[in-house]
């Protein structure tokens, strides 16, 4: 039976006590609603969603959770069966490989006999299945029980995780605990690393060099690890299935004989019977400067081992996270409310802040990693926290500044501080030139100007991790031709469509950023080349399902550079035909995670000439449709996201808001596999709380275009300015079959536009959107659409 000390039952039964109280408040309208008990981090971590469901600070370091066996990219899955350890380091929701996970450490209650000969040491020998059903997780707190007695509970502060295990035998007395770390992380990349063990104090420490899990170089990281609870019974070191007691130091290096995947080693503590219910404490500081930080690191932020303190202070950090935002959920049921909350969650659990924590070159500026990826987080993630928490995305941009004055390029991706993989366009010129357009403060926007029009004008070497590649195609044929040769530098010779299209958006975001500066000259030669989508559209190109017309024309296609046309399937690279054969390390494709379908109707800055070039607005419609309808369109990827919401352009909102409808909650949704892709560091997240709270962000512009709220009423404080700009909903329907606006008002004055800027959120206001059944004339006329560097030509219609 599991032995569960008196304040763990007195904390249990308060928690049940707030959801009984907030279940029945909520029907009656009370104030005792806890943003907390709407938060569920194990949305996503089950069908490859990879959400992280751990311990963590908003954009916090460390990140403690169970590492288990199997697809563990964010460290626990809930569709596994057995956990390896407990590790301190992790990413959220990324596709590709483990990320991470870091020296795991792992407790035996008792090694067989009390010889250490009797207890497994390599990961998957000592793996032990969890307890189903045992797994909890709320901000800042996650635990889980163990078949072999263990219950092990963590929480965090920045640089440091703090679990409590305890034991289900009956009698303590009969306990041996051997706590172990490993010299290893989840992708088994370690290259070298060192391990020792203080004798006297039980002190674990240790340093080792990994691979990043989704780019190039090595990183060093650091650890130290402290306990309380019990005394020392003995301490030593193992290496693969064997232990030496007594032996304080390890070290291991990859070789033939001694790869990673195969072989680990570490140190060990092992204990005398813990001398009260709670168990024992384990403290972990984790650094990427030295061991001596990493202890550091604990010492000052885990001083006293109070773990239940360390829960509360992590909670109070999440709800001041979340306080910006407040919604009326009257009548909105428990499951929406979560799918809202926990994407928020999410989408604050990266970058993560590693100011102080940067070896590769000294600064006064903040540092933050773990931009996995731009190519995915430039869709959603940062729009959303522009609108909730502007410093920490000032902070962030300045972050990105300063590693273009120390690395020469803006990155595209990082991580574990390296170099990610490019897979499209350089996307953080579009993070950039949207802050700078909404007016986020703190910045050195002219260093942050040189930056981006350097990925413009100057090709990096190694292409595939920074800048673009193929510049001299793009500057003299307007368009990446498929092989293209560009002599003399490194990158995949692939995704020539993909990258033409977001080379021609990355450019128009240069030159927003240089009309509203002044530099006139490089707003005409960018606003030019922006133009080069229409180079790789073949215009009496067909596509066809099975053999079958899909009766519409015109697509992307690849390009040679003599200007011929080559030939990608319209559908490749969709669910209906070899859905994933264009990730980045595949060959011969022209889209990246995309068919040509999809990209076509990537010109968000342009929206006027694409729509009259695929036929006027009511064959786009038709066109939009399909592509939804069709089974074309994975929206678990983030290039889907814009599409559910570009009927705007054309003059037709509502199918906007009722597309928005048709994805929540069938695709997202309060399920453990919740998400229909991996969350992409909470761009999954970031989709949903946007759609929901009603005004969703076009990328790279000042356009939030307008949809009515999941709720009867949303609010937004802006944490520079204090204003709180509120939508609200009039004739509210929480059965959602009136979701069409009939009509709209802002500050009580007519609206008739179908989209807004970010001056609604620092300056504050309410927008009033009155709802019906039906479609209607509102924010369809040509004068009511959203900005389009085209003019609109079609006759009004309705």
């Amino acid at each position: 039976m599991q032995l569960i000390s008196s304040t763990s039952l007195q904390r249990i039964g308060t928690i049940l006590l707030l959801i009984s109280n907030f279940t029945q408040g909520q029907e009656c309208g009370q104030a005792d609603f806890d943003v907390l008990d709407y938060i569920d981090p194990f949305i996503g971590t089950a069908n490859g969603g990879h959400s992280f469901a751990g311990a963590t600070l908003p954009f916090g370091m460390a990140k403690a959770v169970a590492d288990t066996q199997g697809e563990n990219q964010g460290g626990f899955a809930f569709d596994t069966v057995t956990v390896t350890g407990f590790s301190h380091t992790h990413d959220s929701g990324t596709g590709g490989s483990p990320s991470m996970g870091n020296f795991p450490i792992f407790v035996h209650p008792s090694c067989p006999g009390s010889n250490l000969t009797g207890c497994s040491w390599r990961s998957s020998d000592r793996a032990v299945a969890w307890k189903q059903g045992s797994a909890k997780a709320r901000p800042g707190y996650f635990g889980i029980s163990l078949e072999n007695g263990v219950h092990a509970e963590m929480t965090v502060t920045n640089h440091s995780a703090l679990y409590r295990f305890t034991f289900s035998e009956a009698n303590l007395q009969s306990l041996d605990p051997v706590i172990l770390v490993d010299i290893i992380d989840l992708p088994l990349s370690r290259n070298r690393g060192t391990a020792s063990v203080d004798p006297s104090t039980g002190r674990l420490t240790g340093s080792g060099n990994f691979n990043p899990s989704f780019g190039i170089g090595t990183y060093n990281v650091y650890f130290c690890a402290d306990f309380k609870g019990a005394s020392v019974r003995d301490t030593g070191s193992w290496k693969d299935n064997r232990a030496t007691l007594g032996q304080t130091n390890v070290s291991v290096t990859t070789d033939s004989t001694h790869p990673a995947t195969s072989f680990s080693a570490g140190t060990f503590t092992r204990f005398h019977p813990p001398t009260q219910d709670d168990g024992i404490l384990a403290r972990v500081g984790v650094s990427f400067v030295s061991v001596e930080q990493a202890c550091s690191n604990v010492e000052q932020e885990q001083p006293d081992f109070d773990f239940d303190a360390t829960v509360m202070a992590a909670e109070s950090a999440w709800r001041e996270k979340m306080e910006v935002v407040k919604v009326d959920a009257q009548g909105v049921s428990s499951e929406l409310q979560t799918i809202f909350w926990s994407g928020a969650y999410r989408a604050m659990i990266s970058p993560q802040d590693y100011t102080g924590e940067n070896p590769l070159w000294e600064s006064d500026e903040p540092y933050y990693d773990s931009y996995y990826c731009i190519w995915d987080s430039f869709r959603g993630i940062h729009q959303f926290l522009t609108l909730v928490d502007p410093l920490s995305q000032s902070r962030m941009l300045r972050s990105l500044v300063d590693i273009y004055r120390h690395e020469g390029y803006l990155p595209d991706c990082r991580m574990s501080l390296c170099k990610g993989y490019t897979q499209g366009g350089s996307n953080a010129d579009v993070l950039i030139s949207e802050a700078f357009l909404k007016g986020i403060t703190d910045v050195d926007w002219d260093t942050a100007y040189k930056a981006i029009v350097k990925d413009a004008e100057v090709e990096p070497e190694n292409w595939n991790v920074e800048g673009r590649g193929g510049l001299q195609s793009w500057k003299t044929l307007g368009y990446i031709p498929k092989n293209d040769a560009d002599p003399g530098t490194e990158g995949l010779r692939t995704r020539s469509v993909s990258r033409t299209v977001e080379y021609a958006y990355n450019d128009f975001c240069i030159a927003q950023m240089a009309d509203r500066m002044g530099h006139d000259t490089d707003r005409d030669k960018y606003r030019q080349r922006s133009n080069n989508w229409r180079n790789v559209f073949k215009a009496n190109q067909t596509s066809a399902i099975n053999g079958v017309s899909t009766n519409f024309t015109g697509f992307l296609q690849p390009r040679n550079a003599d200007g011929t046309w080559s030939y990608q399937d319209p559908i490749f690279c969709s669910p209906l035909l070899d859905f994933t054969s264009c990730y980045l390390n595949a060959d011969g494709h022209e889209t990246y995670e995309g068919s040509c379908w999809l990209y076509t109707f990537f010109v968000p800055h342009d929206m006027a000439s694409l729509i009259t070039t695929l036929g006027g607005p009511d064959q786009f419609v038709s066109r939009l449709s399909f592509l939804h309808d069709s089974g074309l369109l994975y929206v678990g990827d983030e290039q889907a996201f814009l599409t559910v919401f570009q009927f705007h352009y054309a003059g037709r909102p509502g199918i906007s808001t009722k597309r928005a409808h048709s994805y929540i909650p069938s695709q997202f949704n309060a399920s453990v596999r919740g998400i229909p892709g991996n969350d992409d560091s909470g761009a999954m997240g970031s989709f949903a709380v946007l759609s929901m709270i009603g005004l969703f962000p076009v990328h790279g512009q000042d356009v939030y275009l307008i949809n009515p709220p999941f709720f009867k009423e949303v609010s937004i404080r802006n944490n520079i300015t204090g204003k709180v700009a509120m939508i609200r909903n009039i004739n509210f329907d929480p059965s959602y079959r009136s979701i069409y606006i009939q009509r709209a008002s802002r500050d009580g004055k007519p609206w008739t536009k179908n989209w807004i800027t970010h001056e609604f959120f620092t300056n504050g206001g309410t927008l009033e959107l009155e709802l019906g059944s039906t479609e209607s004339d509102w924010g369809t006329k040509i004068e009511d659409l959203p900005p389009s560097m085209s003019d609109y030509h079609w006759i009004n219609r309705l």
